[in-house]
């Protein structure tokens, strides 16, 4: 194990290219940078193609401005790390390219690392010892925990991730993407003028969610115009929040409880939401647990985790052969063999 090392960590696995500077030393994390560039519409979702040649546009920039703000140059770069998967191929493929020629050029390891344990693995620089992870994103919904050699998933969404089913929602109001944050501003007016909840489908099933069924009730609210107001917008929405969050707290607690674990993680993109956060606390609150939310920056889709899990795949004796960098959409958290927590 190496008592220094400098690693530039990429993520490419949907809509943000990310390129961060992570230097571990004294057993410590230290993010140097963490710069994005984030695919965005007025209109309509994300379109394959025209995100893979986003990332080829700005990935140079990127990557320069995260050696720029960590004062850093590739020269220095002692580790490259890269989102294996999972994730949308065309973004894949983006990421993995350019984090092979970086080392091959520069002639130094190269660490694939799976997105869902890095959202896990930061969690570490916030003194988390055995958490549970609500991991809340885009395509992925899942409830996570260490045991026995692996993370392991313990509950999940049945249909699709909970950040997609928001986004969708958003796309039918005419939103555009990213969809979230705008109904986070949408439900929070709501709240603050005690609108009332609407009655919608709670879909939890054993420890698994499912979002179908309520997203073809709300398309077909939009369709036949019964939100015609501003007020029944926001309350739809504000109703969506509390039903959908309350599931995933709902299974999360069970599984705190089930795996006998004190410390709820959340990560993912949709974990910038402001009551689900709220909620959250209040959760771990009521259970006496310790409830971790780091910055956004680390809840989003981003190379900081990247690199901070890279390192420790890398003093665990893990390298990846550039033969073997190919990009896995579809791989499970529960694929991967955890080595680096022995």
């Amino acid at each position: 194990m190496k008592k220094s090392l400098l690693c530039l960590g990429i993520e490419t696995t949907a809509h943000t290219f990310g390129a961060s500077v992570v230097l571990y030393e004294k057993d410590k994390f230290n993010v140097l940078s963490n710069v994005r560039d984030m695919y965005k519409t007025e209109k309509g979702g994300l379109v394959p193609v025209m995100l893979s040649e986003h990332h080829v546009e700005c990935f140079d920039r990127v990557i320069k401005e995260a050696l720029n703000i960590s004062k850093k140059s590739l020269d220095d770069i002692q580790l490259i790390s890269f989102s294996q998967g999972p994730g949308i191929g065309h973004a894949l493929r983006i990421g993995s390219a350019v984090a092979r020629s970086l080392s091959l050029q520069l002639k130094i390891p190269l660490i694939g690392v799976n997105h869902c344990v890095a959202h896990l693995e930061i969690a570490t620089i916030y003194d988390s010892s055995d958490p549970v992870l609500l991991y809340a994103s885009g395509a992925n919904t899942q409830i996570i925990a260490y045991d026995g050699g692996k993370y392991r998933v313990f509950g999940e969404t049945l249909d699709v991730g909970i950040g997609n089913f928001l986004d969708s929602f958003g796309r039918d109001l005419g939103l555009g993407f990213p969809a979230g944050p705008k109904i986070d501003l949408m439900a929070q007016k709501a709240k603050e003028r005690n609108a009332k909840y609407i009655e919608l489908p709670y879909n939890v099933k054993g420890m698994d969610v499912s979002f179908s069924g309520l997203q073809t009730i709300l398309r077909n609210k939009i369709r036949n115009n019964e939100l015609k107001t501003q007020e029944q917008i926001e309350d739809i929405c504000y109703s969506v929040e509390e039903t959908v969050f309350a599931m995933l707290l709902e299974v999360s607690e069970r599984a705190m409880a089930h795996c006998e674990k004190n410390e709820l993680v959340l990560g993912g993109g949709v974990a910038c939401n402001s009551r689900l956060k709220e909620m959250a606390q209040q959760m771990c609150k009521d259970r006496n647990a310790k409830c971790i939310i780091p910055e956004n920056q680390y809840l989003v889709d981003n190379a900081g985790m990247i690199a901070v899990l890279g390192i420790k795949m890398y003093n665990a004796g893990n390298i990846t052969k550039i033969e073997t960098s190919h990009i896995n959409p579809y791989e499970r958290t529960d694929d991967i063999k955890v080595n680096w927590k022995e």
